[in-house]
């Protein structure tokens, strides 16, 4: 049977106390800091959305101190990632160059940047530009150029496409960046085998968590808001 280990608390501490090498994946999506480019923006997002990201006190640091923390956590990522270990993190397409410098300082090689597609986004201002319907991942590995890819055969590209977390799920989660357990589902299942360990250092309501489980790898997470982790310690059980 696989384990689940959760920490509510800031995830440096938490992986600073992990051994070198222990994990076998990083699956995250942390901040994106865009809380500050959005209260600018032309949008009605506030009142399309309850919970808003851009009104969350963990999305609204200063760009600086977002680098920093952001260099904080590759470092202790290329720390705690088995050589040949995979790290997908998904990121704002604006922040992707800052995200994949920050990495490759830590011997973190990039492999790709890929794309989900929501097929079912919220067609937020629809009337002023285009839909967004898309967020990025980036896709390292850790000291090597190559790792576990389960691909079975097939050709897989760099883009998913899949819904946005369904209502089943978003009664058990309601983050306001929450990501559909099937989205999560595929990377473990491509880059990781079953009883190795997945980590999710901004584990949110527990998507990752969930996914993990379901396809039998072990799991450890860490999530500094106690709503958020109460909530993905009662998915998880």
């Amino acid at each position: 049977m696989s384990t689940c280990t959760l920490h509510n608390e800031n995830c440096i501490p938490v992986l600073r106390r992990l051994p070198v090498g222990s994990v076998d994946c990083i699956l995250t999506d942390p901040p994106y800091n865009l809380a500050r480019f959005m209260k600018s923006r032309d949008t009605n997002l506030t009142a399309m959305r309850e919970n808003f990201f851009g009104a969350a006190p963990w999305d609204d640091l200063e760009a600086d101190a977002w680098v920093q923390s952001m260099d904080d956590f590759f470092r202790e990522a290329a720390r705690v990632v088995k050589p040949g270990g995979a790290v997908i993190v998904f990121m704002a397409i604006i922040k992707v160059e800052t995200l994949i410098r920050l990495a490759q300082g830590h011997r973190l090689y990039y492999k790709t940047t890929g794309i989900w597609h929501k097929t079912n986004p919220m067609p937020r201002n629809m009337h002023l530009h285009f839909v967004n319907a898309t967020e990025a991942w980036v896709y390292f590995i850790n000291r090597k150029r190559t790792g576990t890819f389960n691909n079975e055969g097939t050709a897989l590209h760099d883009f998913y496409e899949c819904p946005v977390a369904p209502p089943s799920e978003r009664k058990h989660g309601k983050h306001p960046t929450q990501k559909p357990v099937k989205l999560m589902e595929f990377f473990i299942r491509t880059l990781t085998l079953e009883g190795e360990t997945v980590l999710d250092p901004f584990m949110g309501s527990g998507s990752t968590g969930v996914a993990a489980g379901k396809l039998n790898r072990n799991f450890i997470g860490a999530e500094i808001d106690k709503g958020y982790f109460d909530i993905a310690k009662e998915r998880m059980k």
